[in-house]
C-alpha cells in the first residue's frame, strides 16, 4: 500500500471499466433510452427553432401576405415551448434513471470496501470512492452516454433534412459535422488524457489529507507535525490545481477550434448552396442551421473531454463494482453459535516486534452467563483483551474460542452474531438518534428501542428533545456531549444484544452517581444466559460480578471477586480506596 497521502498510480480505464458501470445500468435502461431519445427532441426542437426564424424573418423582409408566414410564426412558437418541455422531462427523466443506479453503485462500493476493511484503506480514501468517485459514473451516463447520443442523432438528422435542399450542401455539412463530432472529440481526448489520469488520484490523496487535518488535528499538534502535514496538502493541492488549469487550457484552445470549424461549416454550406442556384432564403436557413447543427456536434467534444477525465475514476469504482459481492449473514448455523462459552488460551498480542506484548500468556474462561471485569493500569491491556475477543486483532500465539470454534475461524460477517458491544472507539453516525441505535438491531420495534436507551439513561434526554428519536445527532456524534455519546453506543450495544456482550469503559465521561446508576442498568438489561466482559477504570459497581481480572502488563496479577480483593493487599485495594476518596470528596463539592 501506498504511503499514507500518496495517490495511487494512474490507473487505465479499459472499456470494461464502463462495462461494469452499465451493467447496473440495465434496470434502467428504458428511462436511459427515453431520456436520450428526450435530449435528441430538444436539440432537434432547438435546431428546428433557428431554421425557421431565421426562414421567417427572411421572408418577412419581403412583405408578404400574412397568411404566408402564419404557419412559421406558430411553429416558432411551438418549438420553443416545446424545447423547454423536452429539456425538463429529459432531465427529470435521465435524473431519475442515474439516481436510482446510483443507489446499487453506492451500496456495491460500499460493501467492497467494508469487506476490505483490514487492508488499512485510509478513511479519505474511502470517502473520495463513495463520493467523487461513484460521481464518476453519474457522470458518465448524464454527461456523457445520453448527450453524445443525442448529438449524434440530431447531426444524421441534420444532414438528411439538408439534403432535401440541396445535397451538395448536406455533403459539406456532413464534412464539417464529421469533423466537430469525430476529429475533434478524438483531439480533445488525447490532449487531456495524460492530465485527467492523474485527477482522481489526487483528489483520493486530498480527501485523505482533508480528513487527517481535521480529525488528526490534536495529534499533529502534539507531535509538531502540523506544518509538514499542511506543506504536504500544500503541494498535492496545487499540482492539482496546475493540472486543471492545463485541462481548461486545452479545453479552451479546442472549443476555439469548434467555433472556427462552425465558421468554415456554414460558409462552405453557403458558397456550395449558392453554386447549387438555391434560393436566397434558403441558403440563408442552411447557412443558420449548419451553425446549430456544428454546435449541437460540439456537444461530442464535450462528452468526449468528459469521458477522459473520468477514466482513472471509472477504473477505481470497476475496481470495487468487479469483486466478490460479500456474503451477508444468514439464518444458516454459524460456527462458534451454538455454544456461547469463550475461552482465551495462552493469548500473546505484540504490536510491534521486539516491543514488550500488551497481553502475554493470557488465561481466562467465560462460561455463558457468566459477568466478568477486567481492571487495570493504563496500558495494562484491557483494550487489547477486547479487541483479540471480537476479531479486531490476532494473537501471535495462543487462540480464543466461542463455543469451541476458534475467533478467526468465525466468518466476519457473522461474529457480530457471537460477540460485539461497546468498543473503545464505537462510531456514531451523522443521522438521526434511531438510525444510530437500528445499526445494532435494524428488526428492532419502539419498545425494544426504548428499553435499551431507558437501561443506558438516555430516554430522558431522547424525549426532551423536539424530534424526538429523529434527533439528527451531527458527524461522529457532534451535536451530543461526551456523556450522552457514549450512552447512545451503549444503547445500541444493548439493542443488538450479542451472547458475549462486550462493554469497554460503558460509563466514561459520566459523573460517578451516573456512571453508577447507568452501568447498574445495563447489566440488568442484559438477557440471561448472556455473558458480558466488563472493561473500566472505575471501581465502583463491580461488587455484584462474578469475577474481577486485575491485569498489569499484559498479565493478571490478581483475580477474585469485589469483597475478596478489597480485603487482600494489591493493585485493586489501593486503587479502590483511591477511587472512594475522590469520589467522596467529588460528591461533597457537588451541589
Amino acid at each position: 500500500m501506498a504511503p499514507s497521502g500518496t495517490p495511487e498510480p494512474p490507473t487505465t480505464a479499459l472499456p470494461g471499466a464502463e462495462r461494469a458501470v452499465l451493467r447496473l445500468a440495465r434496470p434502467y435502461l428504458s428511462r436511459l433510452l427515453g431520456a436520450g431519445l428526450l435530449a435528441a427532441a430538444t436539440e432537434f426542437a432547438g435546431l428546428a427553432l433557428m431554421a425557421t426564424a431565421t426562414w421567417l424573418l427572411m421572408s418577412a423582409a419581403g412583405r408578404p401576405p400574412l397568411d404566408r408566414l402564419t404557419v412559421a410564426i406558430v411553429a416558432v412558437r411551438a418549438l420553443a415551448v416545446s424545447r423547454g418541455v423536452f429539456r425538463y422531462t429529459e432531465r427529470l427523466a435521465g435524473h431519475d434513471a442515474v439516481l436510482r443506479m446510483i443507489t446499487d453503485v453506492r451500496a456495491r462500493v460500499f460493501a467492497t470496501l467494508a469487506a476490505r476493511r483490514e487492508t488499512g484503506r485510509r478513511t479519505g480514501d474511502a470517502l473520495s470512492r463513495l463520493v467523487s468517485d461513484v460521481e464518476a459514473a453519474q457522470d458518465l451516463l448524464l454527461r456523457v452516454l445520453v448527450p453524445g447520443a443525442a448529438a449524434a442523432l440530431v447531426s444524421v438528422l441534420a444532414v438528411g433534412v439538408a439534403a432535401l435542399i440541396s445535397p451538395p450542401a448536406a455533403g459539406v455539412l456532413a464534412i464539417g459535422l464529421l469533423v466537430a463530432g469525430v476529429a475533434l472529440p478524438a483531439l480533445a481526448s488525447r490532449i487531456t488524457r495524460r492530465a485527467a489520469d492523474e485527477v482522481a488520484p489526487l483528489r483520493g490523496a486530498l480527501a485523505v489529507d482533508a480528513v487527517d487535518l481535521t480529525h488528526g488535528a490534536a495529534d499533529l499538534a502534539a507531535f509538531g507535525a502540523t506544518g509538514a502535514a499542511l506543506a504536504a496538502a500544500d503541494e498535492r493541492a496545487g499540482r492539482l490545481a496546475r493540472l486543471e488549469r492545463r485541462l481548461a487550457a486545452t479545453g479552451f484552445a479546442v472549443d476555439a477550434l469548434g467555433v472556427l470549424v462552425a465558421g468554415l461549416t456554414a460558409a462552405a454550406v453557403v458558397v456550395v448552396a449558392l453554386r447549387a442556384e438555391v434560393g436566397g432564403v434558403l441558403v440563408g436557413v442552411l447557412a443558420v442551421g449548419s451553425l446549430a447543427a456544428v454546435e449541437v456536434a460540439l456537444a461530442l467534444v464535450a462528452a468526449a473531454r468528459q469521458r477522459t477525465q473520468l477514466r482513472a475514476g471509472l477504473a477505481r469504482v470497476a475496481d470495487l463494482l468487479t469483486a466478490p459481492v460479500p456474503a451477508t449473514p444468514t439464518d444458516a448455523p454459524v460456527p462458534g453459535t451454538d455454544g456461547h462459552d469463550v475461552r482465551f488460551s495462552g493469548v500473546t498480542v505484540r504490536y510491534r516486534a521486539g516491543a514488550a506484548p500488551a497481553l502475554a500468556g493470557f488465561d481466562l474462561d467465560l462460561p455463558a452467563g457468566l459477568r466478568v471485569a477486567v481492571v487495570g493500569p493504563s496500558g495494562a491491556g484491557k483494550s487489547t483483551l477486547a479487541a483479540v475477543l471480537t476479531g479486531a486483532v490476532r494473537p501471535g500465539t495462543g487462540e480464543v474460542t466461542a463455543g469451541g470454534v476458534p475467533v478467526s475461524e468465525i466468518p466476519a460477517e457473522h461474529l457480530p452474531r457471537v460477540v460485539g458491544g461497546l468498543l473503545a472507539e464505537a462510531y456514531v453516525f451523522h443521522a438521526t438518534v434511531k438510525e444510530n441505535l437500528l445499526l445494532g438491531r435494524p428488526d428492532a420495534t419502539e419498545a425494544d428501542l426504548v428499553a435499551a436507551t431507558r437501561a443506558a439513561g438516555l430516554l430522558d434526554w431522547v424525549h426532551e428533545q423536539p424530534d424526538g428519536w429523529d434527533t439528527v445527532v451531527g458527524e461522529q456524534g457532534g451535536q451530543l456531549s461526551g456523556g450522552q455519546r457514549q450512552r447512545l453506543a451503549l444503547a445500541r450495544a444493548l439493542l443488538a444484544a450479542p451472547p458475549v456482550l462486550v462493554l469497554d469503559e460503558p460509563t466514561e465521561g459520566l459523573d460517578p452517581a451516573a456512571a453508577d446508576a447507568v452501568l447498574d442498568s445495563a447489566l440488568a438489561a442484559t438477557p440471561a444466559g448472556h455473558s458480558v466482559l466488563l472493561i473500566s477504570h472505575r471501581l465502583s459497581g463491580l461488587a455484584g460480578l462474578d469475577e474481577i481480572v486485575v491485569l498489569e502488563g499484559g498479565r493478571i496479577v490478581q483475580r477474585g471477586r469485589h469483597d475478596e480483593l478489597v480485603a487482600r493487599p494489591g493493585w485493586y485495594r489501593e486503587q479502590w480506596l483511591r477511587q472512594e476518596a475522590a469520589e467522596r470528596g467529588y460528591l461533597a463539592i457537588t451541589p
